[in-house]
């Protein structure tokens, strides 16, 4: 059975393997020592509650319960932009007219804003390319909503999620070739490895103050705003189904877009049930989402439940994974 836990200091090698398997472009899972594993200590610390909530970064590993093998990564921070600021570009429309000629036009610019301030985020979702089937991922990325919903007090009211921009077969980013390497003269690797690892200082120093037209970029960098990595589509399906929409902004250096959407309308927070647990084998279970209701003790997978009067029968190895008795709460998803 597949578990989703929470990911400490142990986790270490699994998540480096994760980061190389990646590739480029996906920032936050650098292929970088002390970052990894200071992203793991702050992960254990925020499960614990050692770190107050607006600072809290948890880090969610998919494993097999039988082998122990880790099959994926994702994670959920409580808070952006409150300690360092979380840069995009708007795309925005600028109407220019002339009374004279008789003559309007609509000029698309990207414009710095750091509008996403104290949102929540979602992210970090990646799984090993060979278990992209059989619902793996689904369980992945609806878990982090689980435990957002588990106790909603410690998250924004708005969540948002950026998804890796468009890059070449060749490996390289369009974007960031014809537009973002002009600002930051830095190779896309270490500029990608610094706004993960830094405080973000050269962010602030070096990211342009005006509007930049995009009716005079590259033609490559124009079509690539906006667009979604090959290998992110199905996340973008994943996040639309939850409600997530398009918010216009899009990533400082591949023009990945930042997807967005109220907490409390998130599907599977909005429409989990909080049930009493009774160990059983009732004919008509279904496979649904459950997950435990503290973030504390997390632990999320998919499993068939029945529900009934107001309790989850569930089998007692499902139980076992989950890490609850009879008489505990659970959160269900059908």
């Amino acid at each position: 059975m597949l578990v989703v836990r929470p990911a400490g200091p142990a986790d270490y090698d699994a998540m480096l393997e994760l980061a190389v398997l990646s590739g480029r472009g996906f920032t936050s899972l650098p292929e970088d020592e002390p970052t990894l594993r200071a992203r793991l200590d702050l992960s254990a610390a925020s499960f614990s509650g050692e770190v107050a909530p607006p600072e809290a970064w948890y880090s969610l590993m998919l494993e097999d319960s039988e082998t122990g093998a880790i099959d994926g990564v994702a994670g959920v921070k409580a808070s952006v932009g409150l300690k360092r600021p979380f840069f995009s570009f708007r795309v925005v429309t600028l109407a220019q007219s002339s009374p004279t000629l008789g003559m309007r036009f609509d000029h698309q610019a990207l414009v710095l804003v750091n509008e996403c301030a104290g949102w929540s985020e979602v992210g970090s979702l990646f799984l090993r390319p060979e278990k992209r089937r059989g619902g793996a991922g689904r369980l992945l990325a609806q878990s982090r909503y689980m435990l957002i919903g588990s106790e909603p007090e410690k998250f924004s009211e708005m969540v948002l999620a950026e998804l890796r921009g468009w890059f070449d077969d060749d490996g390289s980013c369009p974007f960031w070739d014809h537009v973002a390497s002009h600002f930051f003269r830095l190779p896309f690797d270490e500029a990608d490895l610094m706004s993960a690892s830094t405080n973000g200082q050269f962010i602030l120093d070096l990211a342009p103050r005006h509007p930049i037209y995009t009716g005079l970029l590259h033609d490559a960098a124009c079509k690539s705003i906006g667009e979604v990595h090959r290998e992110g589509q199905a996340a973008k399906a994943m996040l639309e189904r939850e409600g997530f929409r398009y918010q216009g902004l899009v990533d400082l250096f591949d023009a990945g877009p930042t997807m967005g959407a109220p907490r409390d309308d998130i599907k599977t927070v909005k429409n989990a049930q909080v049930l009493t647990v009774r160990l059983g084998a009732d004919s008509g279970a279904e496979a649904a989402l459950i997950s435990t209701t503290e973030i504390a003790r997390f632990r999320a997978v998919r499993a068939e439940v029945l529900v009934k009067d107001g309790a989850a029968v569930l089998s007692p190895a499902a139980a076992e994974v989950l890490g609850v008795r009879e008489g505990a709460k659970v959160r269900v998803k059908s």
